[in-house]
C-alpha cells in the first residue's frame, strides 16, 4: 500500500514515515499542496495523510484539487481542533481528522482502519444504463461517466441503497451531512435539484414525496 505524507515539517514526515514503514507501507512525501498533487499524478497513491496549514497551497485546497483527479482516502492532520475545521474537512470528503500533537501508533491504526474500509469488496448498483460503482466512487450512464461532488455521490448512493423507500429530509441530512451539520432542508433540495440535472433522463427516478422527502424509484 502506498501512503503519501504531506506536511511542511520534515520532522513530522520523518516520524510518520518511520512508523508506517514498520508495517511495510511504501511512503511518499510532499511538503505542500502543489507537491502533493504532483505525487498523486505520478504515483498510485492508496491513502493521503494531509496537513492543513502549509505554504504555497494549504491542505483544504489540495484535497479539493486531488478529488478532481482521483477519489483517494484522506486523513487530515491539524494543530487546530476547532469544530468548524473538522466539519469543513469532512464536507470536502476526508475520511478522518487527527489533531496535533498525535500518537504515531494511533495514526498508523487510523491508516489501517481507513484502508480497510476503502478496500471493501466493490459494490455495483445498476438500474437500466445507470451504474454506480461504489469502490471506485464512479457513476456511469451507459459508457459516459457522470462527475459528481462527494456529497452528490453519497446522496445518490444512499437513495439507491434504499430504493423504493421514502426518506425524510432529516434522515438524508443526518446520514450524508452528519448530526453536527448546521444547515437546513434547503441543502437537500438544492443537492437533489443538481443531482437530477446531472442524471439527465434518469433524474426523474428521484421522486419527491410531498411533505416527507425523496425516494429513488426505478421503473423500466
Amino acid at each position: 500500500m502506498n501512503v503519501l505524507v504531506v506536511d511542511d515539517e520534515l520532522l513530522i514526515r520523518d516520524v510518520v514515515k518511520e512508523y508506517l514503514e514498520v508495517y511495510n507501507y511504501q511512503v511518499y512525501e510532499a511538503s505542500d499542496g502543489f507537491e502533493a498533487i504532483e505525487e498523486v499524478k505520478n504515483n498510485d497513491i492508496d491513502l493521503i495523510i494531509m496537513d492543513i496549514m502549509m505554504p504555497k497551497m494549504d491542505g483544504y485546497t489540495a484535497v479539493k484539487e486531488i478529488k478532481k483527479i482521483r477519489n483517494i482516502p484522506v486523513i487530515m492532520l491539524s494543530a487546530r481542533a476547532d469544530e468548524y475545521d473538522k466539519l469543513l474537512g469532512f464536507e470536502l470528503g476526508i475520511d478522518d481528522y487527527v489533531t496535533k500533537p498525535f500518537s504515531p501508533k494511533e495514526l498508523v491504526a487510523r491508516v489501517k482502519a481507513v484502508l480497510k474500509r476503502s478496500d471493501d469488496k466493490e459494490i455495483n448498483f445498476q438500474f437500466g444504463q445507470l451504474v454506480l460503482m461504489d469502490n471506485a466512487h464512479q457513476v456511469f450512464i451507459g459508457e459516459k461517466e457522470i462527475v459528481l461532488t462527494p456529497k452528490e455521490y453519497d446522496l445518490l448512493k444512499y437513495l439507491i441503497q434504499n430504493h423504493n423507500i421514502a426518506l425524510t429530509r432529516e434522515q438524508l441530512l443526518t446520514k450524508i451531512w452528519g448530526y453536527d451539520f448546521f444547515g437546513d432542508d434547503r441543502t437537500i433540495d438544492t443537492h437533489i435539484k443538481t443531482l437530477r440535472k446531472h442524471l439527465g433522463t434518469y433524474g426523474k427516478y428521484i421522486k419527491t414525496i410531498r411533505k416527507v422527502g425523496y425516494k429513488f424509484e426505478y421503473q423500466e
